[in-house]
């Protein structure tokens, strides 16, 4: 499979969620979330490499704690995580 196509996969399950306006604003979590797997995939390595390094997420934003979870996820709290810690509404 294609990276464009993975893309088009995604970008069609996020277009299901409630509270995302628009390819724009999908792209930017999108975006997020692929930064929030490699950053997680390197502190992954630093923990390996390094007995004293710690984390500056904080934890239930760490990729591993919300995404990776083996018992699957429950929908609706990772719609909240995203809408309100991750992605939190912009105030104007």
């Amino acid at each position: 499979m294609s990276i464009s196509t993975t893309i088009k996969s995604i970008q069609d399950i996020m277009r299901k969620d409630v509270g995302v306006d628009g390819d724009a604003q999908r792209i930017g979590q999108l975006v997020w979330m692929f930064f929030l797997k490699i950053y997680d995939d390197k502190e992954t390595e630093y923990e390996l490499l390094d007995d004293t390094y710690s984390s500056p997420s904080p934890r239930p934003l760490r990729w591993r704690n919300w995404a990776a979870d083996p018992e699957g996820h429950d929908r609706r709290r990772t719609a909240r995580l995203h809408q309100h810690q991750l992605f939190p509404p912009q105030k104007t």
